[in-house]
């Protein structure tokens, strides 16, 4: 039986997959990912995440300013994003959040970024993807004074702790192909004691690849082998994990899926 899943973080748009993206969509699709969510990360790559998303009814966009490329970006990309939220309909807000792993990024920069798109989306009320790198303490402070709806907190390597507070403020986790390594032990740990309802599955595609294909161009094709990692790790089926973290990226993006793709592999609905 093949499963229904959602890759909730994919950057589709990316130029890795400009030679076969739809081949690559195809063979995403074959393998059981019947939807995808394409985060913007600059303003200058907004409208091909929207163009590929365009007549697609099973890939999503958000549109955000990403905290790793703080320095390009420029205070009249709020006022574009403000205009492309309000006429586009982007499913979330992001990628967005604080990168404090990489010394040579402006923290001020990133934080002005942040929560001026944080605003945005409580105003809009939209949820938010967020990019946390060594910074899971900030981030927690800055969305108890910015607060809004919730959303994913993506490729999450906090604490159990630092998860817990999260979930309280109405955020799903991303775990995608690095729970799939042996050596991820404390990632691996994690995923087997959250509760599986505020876990959702990714890729990141095209980078973070997971085990199988270790230095090669990630693809959301890739998704079902994090979920059998997923499995494995928690000791629960393969169906009850693919139809609780689609549900949950269902919920936390407001997500409506085509009625035949989920009429024809939701778990439980195959003879």
């Amino acid at each position: 039986m093949t499963e229904f899943l959602i890759d909730s973080h994919c950057h589709l748009d990316m130029p890795a997959f400009d030679n076969d993206r739809q081949q690559v969509i195809e063979n995403a699709r074959q393998a059981g990912v019947a939807g995808f969510v394409i985060p913007g990360t600059t303003a200058e790559r907004w409208e091909k995440v929207l163009d590929i998303a365009s007549g697609a009814d099973d890939i999503w966009p958000a549109l955000g300013l990403h905290p790793y490329f703080c320095n390009e970006h420029s205070a009249t990309d709020l006022d574009r994003l403000a205009d492309l939220a309000r006429s586009r309909a982007p499913v979330a807000i992001g990628e967005i959040g604080l990168d404090l792993f990489l010394p040579h990024l402006d923290e001020r920069k990133q934080r002005y970024y942040l929560e001026a798109q944080l605003d945005l989306a409580r105003e809009l009320d939209l949820p938010v993807i967020l990019h946390i790198r060594k910074a899971n303490d900030q981030v927690l402070q800055i969305l108890r004074q910015h607060p809004v709806k919730g959303g994913i907190c993506h490729a999450f390597s906090g604490s159990l702790q630092q998860a817990g507070k999260f979930i309280d403020l109405g955020f799903c986790l991303g775990f995608g192909g690095m729970i799939t390594y042996e050596r991820s032990r404390k990632l691996r740990k994690l995923a087997k004691e959250l509760p599986l309802d505020a876990i959702v599955l990714e890729t990141d595609a095209p980078d973070m690849s997971g085990a199988l294909h270790r230095y090669q161009r990630n693809s959301p094709e890739y998704l079902p082998e994090v979920l059998d990692s997923l499995a494995r790790l928690r000791r629960e089926s393969r169906e009850e994990i693919a139809r609780q973290t689609t549900l949950s990226v269902q919920q936390q993006l407001s997500l409506k899926t085509p009625d035949q793709a989920t009429s024809a592999n939701m778990p439980g609905n195959h003879p």
